[in-house]
Parts: C-alpha cells; sequence; structure tokens
C-alpha cells in the first residue's frame, strides 16, 4: 500500500526570511508585509510555486522578506518580468509588488499593457503619494500644491487616480484597502488571489519620514467612520457613526442621505462589482478629503468581471500551431511580396 504523503500546514512565520527588514521604524510597509504573510499562510500553495517580482522603491524590498522564490527586478518593469514568467510558467502564482512611482510613473506603460491583456496575476500598487526611496520628492499620486524637494513653490501636476487608470485600462479586478487595517487588507489579499485574471489592488501606505499623514483622515478612530465606505457586495452604500449615513444616484451623481432624517436604506445605491458603470462613478470619488461637501473615500472591490487569460489563450495558439501541418520556413521568410531587383 502506497503512503499518501499530506504537505505540512504553513504559517506566517514560514513566510518569513533571514534577511533584516530595512524599511524605516513606522513605515507602512511592515503592516502590509506581515498582511502577506499571514494570507500565503491560508492559500494552500507550496512556497516553491509562489514568486513576488517588484521593481524600485521602497516597497521593492519585499522579496527580500518573503521566503518564497522572487525578483527584485529593475525601475518600473516589474510587470514586463511577470509577464513573461506568467507566460512560461503559468501554474505559478505570481504577485507584482510596486509602488506609485515604480508602477505608474517609469513603469505605467507596462502596468497598463499588462492589465489589458489580462495575465492572471496579482499587482500589489502601494500608494503613498510620494517617492520614499529616493528622498520625498512628488510623485504621480501627489496632490496638487504638494511642496516636495522637487517642487518647493507646490506641486502643478494633476495627480493620477489610480483606480480609474486601471479601469481605463479594462482590468478585470479592481480593488483598494489600507495599510492600517489588517483585517480589511488581508480579505483583499484574499480577494485578489481567487481572482483569475490580472488583479489591482492599491494599498494606503503611510510613509511617515516624507509624508506622514497623507492618509490619517481615513485612518484614524475619529475620523474614519465618516470619510470612509466600506464595498460589500450586494449591501447598500453606508458609512458614518453607526452607518446613520448612505449613498444614493441622483441621476448619476452620488449624493450623501441621512437615515436618521427621513431617509430610508431603500434609497441607497446597493453595490454590485460586476456594474461597470458604477465602478466607474466609485473610482471618482476621488475629492479633496478635507473640502467642504465631499464624500467618503471607497474601500473594497470596485469592479470585477471574467475574461480569458493572456497566458491560457497563448497556449491554446501554440496547441493549435502544433496540430497544424509543418511550416514552410523558406516560404515564410520569403514573406507574400517579392522585389526582383536588377
Amino acid at each position: 500500500m502506497s503512503e499518501t504523503i499530506t504537505a505540512p500546514a504553513l504559517t506566517a512565520k514560514d513566510f518569513v526570511t533571514d534577511q533584516e527588514v530595512r524599511w524605516c521604524p513606522g513605515c507602512g510597509d511592515y503592516s502590509i508585509l506581515a498582511q502577506v504573510q499571514k494570507v500565503m499562510a491560508t492559500l494552500g500553495i507550496a512556497r516553491e510555486n509562489i514568486v513576488i517580482i517588484s521593481g524600485i522603491g521602497c516597497s521593492s524590498r519585499f522579496p527580500y522578506y518573503m521566503n518564497t522564490y522572487g525578483m527584485h527586478s529593475i525601475h518600473g518593469r516589474a510587470t514586463a518580468v511577470a509577464s513573461g514568467l506568467k507566460a512560461s510558467r503559468p501554474e505559478l502564482s505570481v504577485w507584482i509588488v510596486t509602488g506609485d512611482g515604480d508602477g505608474l510613473s517609469i513603469g505605467g506603460n507596462h502596468t497598463i499593457h499588462l492589465l489589458r491583456r489580462n495575465f492572471d496575476v496579482n499587482i500589489l500598487l502601494f500608494n503613498n503619494q510620494i517617492y520614499g526611496l529616493t528622498k520625498g520628492q512628488y510623485s504621480p499620486t501627489s496632490e496638487e500644491h504638494k511642496i516636495t524637494k522637487s517642487t518647493p513653490m507646490g506641486s502643478i501636476d494633476h495627480p493620477f487616480n489610480p483606480l480609474a487608470l486601471a479601469l481605463g485600462a479594462d482590468a478585470t479586478f479592481v480593488a483598494r484597502s489600507m495599510d492600517r487595517d489588517p483585517k480589511h487588507l488581508q480579505a483583499m489579499l484574499q480577494r485578489t488571489h481567487h481572482h483569475k485574471g490580472a488583479s489591482f489592488l492599491e494599498i494606503y501606505q503611510n510613509c511617515n519620514i516624507f509624508n506622514d499623514g497623507a492618509f490619517e483622515i481615513f485612518t484614524e478612530k475619529g475620523s474614519k467612520p465618516q470619510e470612509t465606505l466600506f464595498l460589500e457586495q450586494g449591501k447598500p452604500l453606508l458609512f458614518g457613526a453607526g452607518n446613520n449615513k448612505g449613498i444614493k444616484l441622483d441621476g448619476f451623481k452620488p449624493v450623501i442621505v441621512h437615515l436618521d432624517e427621513g431617509h430610508s436604506a431603500d434609497e441607497l445605491w446597493i453595490h454590485d462589482e460586476e456594474d461597470i458603470y458604477k465602478a466607474q462613478i466609485l473610482t471618482r470619488i476621488f475629492d479633496d478629503p478635507k473640502g467642504e461637501g465631499h464624500l467618503p473615500r471607497p474601500f473594497g472591490v470596485f469592479y470585477q468581471t471574467n475574461r480569458p487569460c493572456y497566458e491560457d489563450v497563448m497556449l491554446q495558439q501554440l496547441e493549435e500551431a502544433k496540430s497544424r501541418k509543418p511550416a514552410d520556413l523558406n516560404k515564410l521568410l520569403k514573406g507574400n511580396e517579392v522585389w526582383v531587383i536588377n
């Protein structure tokens, strides 16, 4: 009788390496690392079948701290490296760790093409709205008028809206979480993994050295209930202390209603993760959190859909090519147009 060998259960500690974690004390990356290690242990995937690929930036040290395979690639090109890996080894669980500078500036073009191609990979974009590794220059997501070392009079750039960009590139999974809400982040990491296709998870990450408190209004106990809107499939958009406020649509415009002022939950917008049109509206709830009449910032899964993955269609093409008669290489090189030069 053959003996059945059961793979040992993994814990978060199994994903911890012997490398010293070299981020600034208090950096939000520590929390993200801890949640990723916890979630990885629950996925039932052998560590040798998980690959973490990064580019350049503070977040890009991630592969050193994960006891899996990994690659610290070049600036902005983690998405390209990951695409090649997934195409050649589609059975692997591939994770891309990038930042708002690495993934949206020098790597922005690669990011949008990976999303439209829909490789089955997971993008974790750490957004701290600053260049941390190079000591505090403004980034593609820095707000207008941001005073930094490279913009002493204030940035005149209009910032990227990462989730709107992802939807514009036809991403099949778009979500947002934050470093200071571990349970929500774990849930979003789980959803990211289980989606078949290119998953884009933006994570608000505090850089306590060069941009401390950028997302404080969404994370602090006193302001979080009023300033955050957690999306749940099939449920109304509720927020506030005791969920006493909600969002309804006035045509295509989201407006706030107070449930203790005669409004009913039946009036509210019901979240549907497969509604691309409403997802577009949700990503545009991105106004100044300190401005008047602003809406709470949404967190959760904005949109998901199913579309064939690039690597699967590519393999189908290869199998079809094998079934055909051998190609005539000379004919192929000669092509359909020939010029005779006298």
